[in-house]
């Protein structure tokens, strides 16, 4: 047992060093660390390479599927205008003086199917309006907003992270989505509105700061309505819920096999993706040739994060083939030790170390995974791991962090300005995401 534990100890260590030192992809780091944690275990070539096959294979059998459709159906919404009418309607109907909170729900809702660095620098011209025109601190009206680009970017299907922590850790989608939205919104309005006030006496920017609508890449001559942006965003995440409900509540039969299949992740994406070709795209005399542009440029972002996310399935089954983590869920059963926190603080530490919040989920998913299958948790369990590995991996963004570079530039601060807004704020989310996911524990 000992053995096992110094050896997973080396293979962190191991693996932070590649990225952190020698500045190595982490698809390949992972790679490598796989490799040679399973080999100083004792595993023969034959055995390592069919553990490698396996973990890549049946983890990409999902993920990339959900990533791929994912990321067309963000593009599609972003060039349409989708984002700019959840945008307007939302801040329309709360008003100025609640534009706080209805930034963080902009926020919560556009970054589900728009990657949360494309999602800021989309509205970033709209917060820069926002504080000329009331004459406050950009930091006021952007910390909202970033809370929940962050929340929804980590907690909320189909966005790449939470799929793949799910599927390493076999979780249910419809339970990650529901708990992740209970666990993410008040997360979103701690780290959101309530931190944005010790802002507000803060100067506002400059009015030459202020983009014009020309210049603002997100604007469409014609963007499509609320209604059916909305409609686009929520019909994937209603059909994975409602089949989850569907297999708990009802009884067998055929209508419970239909919401079985309009209701999988593979289904209800391709439903949006094909609905927001259609209705955004073709409605609008778009022409076809334009569309398909459009959505294979999507998927160059998104194959980086499907090749990572394999490497952690690699990392994950090595583990399980090697023994270590059914060794290390036996002792944490027989000790009694907490999986959530350990799920939390694992994705935490990897996280504050070498930076990325995708790396930090997948990685601590693939060391969480064997424990959660030698526990045997509930399914609601599994999906509270999920969330609580989603929260570790969202605390303390810094310096190493490519959004903390994002929110610095962007909104022109410096870098003890990021620290004490940005930083604060992603551990806020991060801090009451898990501390929910507690309350949650003892309710289900």
């Amino acid at each position: 047992m000992l053995l096992s534990v110094l050896a997973l100890s080396a293979a962190i260590a191991a693996l932070l060093l590649l990225v952190l030192r020698f500045r190595l992809p982490a698809f390949l780091a992972l790679l490598l660390v796989s490799v040679a944690f399973g080999g100083a275990l004792g595993m023969d070539g034959r055995a390592l390479l069919a553990s490698i096959q396996l973990g890549m294979g049946s983890t990409l059998g999902f993920v990339a599927v959900v990533v791929g459709l994912g990321a067309m159906f963000g593009a599609l919404l972003e060039y349409a205008g989708g984002i700019r009418a959840i945008a307007d309607r939302l801040l329309h109907a709360m008003g100025e003086r609640r534009a706080t909170g209805a930034l963080g729900l902009i926020g919560f809702v556009v970054a589900i199917p728009v990657f949360f660095d494309v999602a800021f620098i989309l509205l970033v011209p709209l917060i820069h309006r926002l504080a000329v025109r009331s004459a406050r601190s950009t930091t006021y009206y952007a910390i909202p907003l970033l809370a929940g680009l962050a929340v929804a970017h980590a907690f909320i299907p189909p966005t790449p992270g939470p799929i793949a922590v799910a599927n390493l850790v076999g979780a249910s989608l419809g339970w990650v989505t529901a708990f992740g939205v209970l666990c993410g919104l008040p997360a979103m309005l701690v780290a959101g509105p309530l931190f944005a006030r010790r802002f507000r006496a803060l100067p506002p920017p400059p009015a030459t700061d202020v983009l014009s609508d020309a210049d603002d890449a997100s604007m469409q001559s014609a963007p499509v309505s609320f209604a059916a942006a909305l409609f686009a965003v929520l019909m994937p995440l209603v059909l994975i819920v409602c089949n989850t409900l569907g297999q708990a509540l009802l009884p067998a039969g055929p209508f419970v096999d239909a919401l079985a299949f309009i209701g999988h992740p593979f289904i209800a994406l391709l439903l949006a993706c094909l609905y927001a070709w259609i209705w955004f795209g073709r409605r609008r005399k778009i022409p076809a040739v334009q569309l398909r542009e459009i959505m294979t440029r999507a998927l160059e972002p998104a194959g980086i994060v499907v090749l990572v996310t394999g490497a952690g399935g690699v990392f994950k089954q090595v583990l399980v083939d090697s023994g270590v983590g059914p060794q290390l869920g036996a002792a944490l059963g027989e000790q009694a030790i907490p999986i959530l926190p350990l799920a939390f603080f694992i994705a935490a530490v990897i996280r504050v170390a070498q930076g990325s919040a995708t790396v930090a989920m997948i990685a601590g998913a693939g060391l969480i995974a064997p424990l959660v299958e030698a526990v045997a948790l509930s399914p609601p369990h599994t999906a509270l791991v999920v969330v609580a590995i989603a929260a570790g991996a969202t605390v303390a963004s810094h310096v190493n962090d490519s959004g903390f570079w994002l929110v610095n530039r962007y909104l022109q601060q410096s870098e003890r300005e990021t620290l004490a807004s940005w930083t604060v704020c992603s551990t806020l989310v991060g801090t009451v995401g898990f501390a929910m996911s507690g309350v949650l524990w003892l309710v289900f």
